[in-house]
């Protein structure tokens, strides 16, 4: 493959060019950022319509018996899903969960669809995996949101009968950057094909799947716009290989391989969307496919809550249950109150996503982000209360008559959701070039390096008649009266709290950008930390919301403890924008790569000094294995 060489401002350019740049509907993490606290899109709390209750109810029923038939050891051990609940679960309809059923799916809801992801993740975190690669960001969404009537028509039934699917779109060269795509879809002489080739890495479900949407370049020409398209593929055409199915440290049962392409036939008719729009229909898919991880994180945190309250509760150390000690205690108030969160956030932006009243792009980030870091701390709070017994295998364990309890396993499991689908520092620039809309929009030439002086000097004259308007709105509002928000009782506070912290925190992405202009977005460090203010206040509001609608007191209770904790979190967070060692780790990583510490690597084994047969291998890569592709029959 020929690797497209692209200067950064193109890769910017292209990054820009395919995100939405409109904001038709309104977005309550938007606003946050801004610093207004627009209370009314999420309150009231969402609720289920009747007729979509009842279905989801029953079906989730039915998958609960199922679950409870299924061995998640066995996938563990056997590092690979049984062909048997694969076919079960497609028996149930899990494949076409959201799929409509004028094409021979269930027809749930996003909220339904989440809740079956949290119940089979809680059995074996790769079940949920398979059904997400395959629904969220697989063939039915991008169908859904771009296809046309014929190929929903063609495809979607297959899919919700288990025809496996998978989302091909990084490369050994490329991950986040797709301005270097390399891989090509040339139209043929005829005009009735495009010829594929490229080879696509790390694609989850890829050894397994009938069906995949193959993310490739067209190159322009007459009668061909061109672009980064894409395509949808049978995994049965000539010239595919799966050359390897890959192996990694957690979800050990993922069918994740490198799948070659060599000159393989695609239809016209399988173009998803038209030429040139292929990154614009990911990154839409990515919306809602990013709300499938705070499903199984949530999942995740409340089988950590079961596991510490039984084991704290037995286990006897100085006299008593190691719950009742101060350290412990702490650890535990965490998980539960974190797990409480986590379960709001993704609800709630579950919920927002079936009302389809609110542009959710930023909701879907955040709640992806913030629990995806959160799940991972959970888990490794629950390994620490476990001790040594949390470090053991559970099939260790169970050898010497234990209770089989993976607390290792989860954080092995858990650790990926920090990368899938966005990895955390690309969240972060994402969710903060969507923060900041409204200021590059209105900052105009300041925002931009290489603008003349005389575009900037224009540019702050526009800019000063918004931010006059717009940093008077900032002063004072309902945070600083102490009567609002009455009806949350105990937990006005914390929304009055989020009120005014909303605003300072509007305030302090106005100084880093009088501060820095063109060059804020490279302050990386600045800009994660505005975006995790905005994620803690979105799940205190949350939070708050749920606890309101629950209306128990035990909801209520988690919701300020949890509330109490992000404060603490949000606090070190503000005094970190302006007192860090952002610029030293800048300088000190410019001379690690330079060489200046090398020294400081001396004194261990260094592999390439090596003398074994087994060096070669280290030296270029892993021994390639054979064709590893396994279809699993749905039926």
């Amino acid at each position: 493959m020929t690797r497209a060489k692209v200067t950064e401002r193109e890769a910017r350019a292209l990054a820009e060019e395919s995100r939405e740049t409109g904001w038709v509907k309104p977005s309550f993490a938007k606003e946050l950022y801004l610093g207004r606290f627009r209370l009314n899109l999420v309150h009231p709390h969402p609720r289920p319509a009747a007729e979509a209750a009842a279905p989801a109810e029953e079906f989730l029923g039915r998958l609960r018996e199922y679950c409870a038939t299924i061995d998640g050891g066995v996938i563990e051990r056997e590092a690979r899903i049984p062909d048997e609940y694969v076919k079960g679960l497609a028996g149930l309809g899990c494949f076409g969960i959201k799929i409509p059923e004028e094409y021979g799916g269930l027809g749930l809801t996003q909220v339904a669809y989440n809740r079956a992801l949290m119940l089979v993740a809680s059995v074996n975190p790769t079940l949920g995996v398979l059904l997400s690669a395959h629904q969220s960001i697989g063939v039915p969404e991008p169908l859904k949101l771009a296809g046309t009537p014929e190929q929903k028509a063609k495809f979607l039934p297959r899919c919700a009968r288990g025809a496996i699917t998978a989302f091909l779109l990084t490369e050994p060269d490329v991950g986040s950057d797709p301005a270097r795509l390399a891989s090509s879809a040339v139209p043929t002489e005829d005009g009735e094909a495009y010829e594929l080739d490229g080879v696509k890495l790390w694609t989850t479900n890829g050894v397994v799947a009938e069906l995949v949407v193959v993310m490739a370049r067209v190159p322009a020409s007459d009668g061909h716009p061109g672009g980064v398209t894409a395509f949808i593929v049978e995994m049965d055409s000539p010239g595919i290989t799966v050359e390897r199915r890959n192996a990694f440290m957690g979800l050990r049962g993922i069918e994740n391989g490198l799948t070659r392409f060599h000159r393989v036939r695609v239809p016209k008719e399988n173009v998803v969307g038209g030429e040139g729009r292929g990154l614009k229909i990911a990154l839409a898919t990515l919306n809602t496919g990013r709300l499938s991880i705070p499903s199984m994180c949530a999942g995740a945190g409340k089988w950590c809550l079961k596991i510490a309250r039984e084991w704290s509760a037995e286990r006897v150390q100085w006299g008593g249950p190691i719950a009742g000690h101060g350290a412990v205690a702490n650890k535990i108030s965490f998980i539960a109150a974190t797990t409480f969160a986590m379960e709001s956030v993704q609800e709630l932006s579950g919920y927002m996503s079936d009302e389809g009243r609110n542009d959710i792009r930023i909701e879907a980030a955040l709640a992806k982000l913030w629990a995806s870091e959160m799940s991972c701390q959970v888990a490794d709070e629950l390994l620490q209360i476990r001790g040594g017994r949390g470090y053991e295998t559970a099939a260790s364990l169970a050898a010497r008559g234990e209770r089989a309890v993976g607390a290792e396993q989860l954080v092995r499991d858990l650790r990926i959701n920090r990368i899938f689908e966005g990895s955390t520092e690309i969240m972060h620039l994402f969710i903060a070039r969507e923060a900041v809309d409204a200021h590059l929009a209105a900052a105009g030439a300041l925002a931009d390096v290489e603008a003349s002086p005389r575009d900037k000097a224009k540019a702050a004259a526009k800019a000063s008649g918004f931010y006059a308007k717009w940093l008077a709105q900032l002063v004072s509002g309902k945070g600083n009266v102490p009567t609002s928000f009455h009806e949350f009782g105990m937990l006005a506070p914390h929304l009055r709290y989020v009120d005014r912290t909303a605003r300072k925190l509007a305030r302090s992405t106005f100084y880093g950008m009088a501060r820095w202009q063109a060059g804020l977005e490279k302050r990386q460090g600045f800009l994660g930390r505005i975006v995790d203010i905005g994620a803690e206040l979105f799940a205190m509001a949350a939070s708050c919301v749920r606890a309101e609608r629950e209306d128990t007191e035990s909801a209520r209770e988690l919701a300020d403890v949890f509330c109490r904790q992000a404060r603490l979190r949000i606090e070190v967070l503000f005094d970190a924008l302006w007192d860090n060692t952002d610029d030293e780790a800048r300088e000190l990583t410019a001379g690690v790569l330079d060489g200046r510490y090398r020294w400081l690597e001396e004194g261990v084994f260094d592999p390439s000094e090596g003398t074994g047969p087994w060096i070669a291998d280290w030296r270029a890569g892993a021994s390639a294995e054979a064709s590893v592709h396994r279809p699993i029959p749905p039926g």
